[in-house]
């Protein structure tokens, strides 16, 4: 590509841009968000608070399931994920936790890992 075509199409690109903030200025729903931020911001000066306070207050959920995590993390490891192989050869029906189960490992065996992969029915927690 040219550089006068490059340059070019950058300027259409510009134009196209500055169509579409033009536009997005006049929106009212811009002008409300617009207005609602800076309320909320002066707010926040006005009693010291930040965002992350804020957040807090309105959605106390992540601070209540943070003791959960740490007494996860604490108690070992999550439990793993079920998950349910059948054999479209054979209708025989595989559930596992892990990757060493006896019948599964011997269908990789024979079959090939991607495919017995494809067999995979469903997981679940």
């Amino acid at each position: 590509m040219s550089l006068l075509s490059e340059y070019m199409q950058m300027e259409q690109q510009l134009k196209d841009l500055q169509a579409n903030l033009d536009k997005l200025q006049n929106d009212k729903r811009l002008q409300s968000e617009l207005e609602f931020k800076a309320k909320l911001e002066s707010l926040m000066k006005e009693f010291d608070k930040s965002a992350a306070d804020v957040i807090s207050l309105l959605d106390p959920k992540p601070a209540a399931s943070a003791p959960k995590a740490a007494s996860a993390a604490a108690g070992g490891r999550r439990k793993r994920k079920l998950k349910i192989y059948k054999n479209p050869n054979t209708g025989e029906v595989v559930e596992t936790r892990g990757g060493n189960q006896k019948t599964l490992k011997s269908w990789k065996e024979e079959y090939g890992n991607d495919t017995v992969e494809s067999w995979l029915v469903r997981v679940e927690e």
